[in-house]
């Protein structure tokens, strides 16, 4: 047996001119309906209607319904039509805001009474509505314009059904990276004569990396220091909107194996890949009095604490 209780919520009444949208239900004699109802449940089910890409129904009980504490007033639900959601695999659920209206012949507008929260209609949840949505004396009172004309009256809803959800994204973040770090050697760099040397690329997080080195500094330095970047290697790219977070750090290693110089990365490499980095790491005189090896050589070590990554939908 379906249960047409609705959990305590915030109900809105106000006034509008604008008929119904989704479904209408005019009945030319209120009391017979009353009388007629009571061979049904003591509730009147309209023909289904379509909203959404859902078939629904407009459940009206004119005496009230008593199972959901509305002796006195006017019931009114709305009910899915159970298949609708079948038609999906796995059975899918549909979420629905509702506004119930009631037909003001004196005021010439529609008593609009509305439940804020956005209702989740599923295979174990098929009605939801309101109870009280007017006194049964309030209603039934021809000097209020709710009946009119021998017994006439007007009963309306609005189901709008959002859509599903189809654009998010999710965002991770790795901070257990197998093999984290990353070491370069640039062999006799007192000797280094190009303006940019790069390294091999190398995985990290997903993605492939490559850091760049230019020994007497990149167009924005002085040329009396060496510049570093780390940039996503060729054909890592990030896509239109996509960004991919790296933190952790960047050494020049001692060769005598301590006071190593570590400056940390944090950064957002976004779709220009413009490499994050600095133009002015260490200054050359630095450079050739603590960094270098015996043999010339320049030791550089990356170290990923996290990188991050993001699904989306619909994919870029």
């Amino acid at each position: 047996m379906v249960s047409y209780s609705t959990t305590t919520s915030t109900i809105v009444q106000n006034w509008r001119e604008h008929p119904p949208s989704s479904y209408s239900l005019k009945i030319e004699s209120f009391s017979q309906l009353e009388k007629s109802a009571t061979f049904s449940d003591n509730k009147y089910q309209s023909r289904p209607f379509s909203s959404g890409g859902h078939n629904w129904r407009l459940v009206v009980y004119p005496k009230g319904n008593e199972k959901d504490n509305g002796k006195g007033f006017i019931s009114m639900y709305v009910e899915i039509d159970s298949n609708s959601l079948k038609i999906f695999t796995p059975p899918t659920e549909a979420f629905a805001e509702l506004r119930f209206f009631v037909y003001n012949k004196k005021q010439n507008k529609y008593l609009t009474i509305q439940d804020v929260e956005v209702k989740r209609f599923n295979a174990l949840k098929t009605v939801w509505g309101l109870q009280q949505v007017l006194s049964s004396d309030t209603f039934n009172n021809p000097e209020n314009g709710y009946v009119f004309e021998g017994g006439q009256c007007e009963f309306g809803v609005d189901v709008i059904v959002a859509p599903p959800l189809t654009n998010w994204e999710i965002l991770s973040f790795n901070e257990k990276l197998s093999n984290p770090k990353f070491s370069w050697t640039l062999k006799n760099f007192s000797e280094l004569k190009e303006f940019e040397y790069k390294s091999n690329s190398f995985s990290m997080g997903g993605k492939k990396w490559v850091l760049k080195l230019y020994p007497r500094g990149d167009s924005r330095g002085d040329g009396k220091c060496i510049s570093i970047f780390l940039y996503l290697a060729d054909g890592e790219t990030p896509k239109a909107n996509e960004k991919i977070f790296v933190q952790g750090h960047l050494r020049l290693l001692n060769p005598l194996g301590s006071n190593h110089l570590a400056r940390p990365l944090n950064d957002w490499h976004k779709e220009e890949n413009s490499g994050w980095g600095w133009s002015k790491f260490l200054s050359l005189d630095e450079l050739r009095k603590s960094y270098l090896d015996k043999e010339d050589a320049l030791n550089i070590e990356v170290e990923y604490e996290v990188v991050s990554a993001t699904k989306y939908s619909p994919i870029i």
